[in-house]
């Protein structure tokens, strides 16, 4: 899909590509340089709920025993 940059430096996003990724209006979106390619990455509202539950199960106990075990070992 290809579409053309405005004098004002404004891009439209084809609306396929806004529904298929929940893209509405006043949507933040985070534009990355990648070399010669920009990538562009529509940001959730609310960032920290749109992570809450995607870590492996039982991580922060892991962690929590890793930090104690360090703490042990370095007196």
């Amino acid at each position: 899909m290809r579409t053309r940059v405005t004098e004002r430096g404004q891009v439209s996003i084809p609306a396929s590509i806004r529904r298929a990724l929940g893209i509405k209006p006043n949507s933040a979106l985070e534009w990355v340089l990648e070399g010669d390619t920009v990538r562009v990455i529509p940001m959730p509202d609310d960032p920290i709920a749109a992570l809450r539950g995607s870590g492996k199960r039982g991580s922060v106990q892991r962690l929590l025993a890793d930090r104690r075990e360090d703490r042990r070992r370095n007196g």
